[in-house]
């Protein structure tokens, strides 16, 4: 599923206000950054993960292979931050950062 420009924009207005629940360092992908990673996705929707990466490529390098791993979605990359989206048709609507949003912003 390939987010619309509007999802996109819509989502990077929210993820403005997140803070990374992920950090991914120079040891690089373990089981547990991806099972850290796919709980954050699962519970939360949108998320926000911190790169701990001095080189831009590999950088790069590692959200491409956090991607394809998670099933996640890139929607914005701004220098060390990611912000991913992976739909989760069972969310809780308490813990979802869309949801809460909607909410909040009364929008359904």
């Amino acid at each position: 599923m390939s987010l619309s420009q509007a999802q996109k924009k819509a989502f990077r207005s929210i993820g403005h206000h997140l803070d990374p629940v992920v950090t991914v360092s120079e040891n690089g992908l373990s089981e547990g950054v991806l099972a850290e990673l796919d709980r954050a996705l699962t519970d939360h929707e949108l998320i926000k993960i911190k790169l701990a990466l001095a080189e831009r490529d590999d950088r790069t390098a590692m959200l491409d292979e956090l991607v394809a791993e998670s099933g996640a979605e890139r929607v914005q990359t701004i220098g060390k931050v990611a912000l991913l989206y992976r739909h989760n048709p069972r969310v809780n609507p308490k813990l979802s950062n869309i949801k809460r949003f909607e909410e909040h912003h009364g929008r359904r």
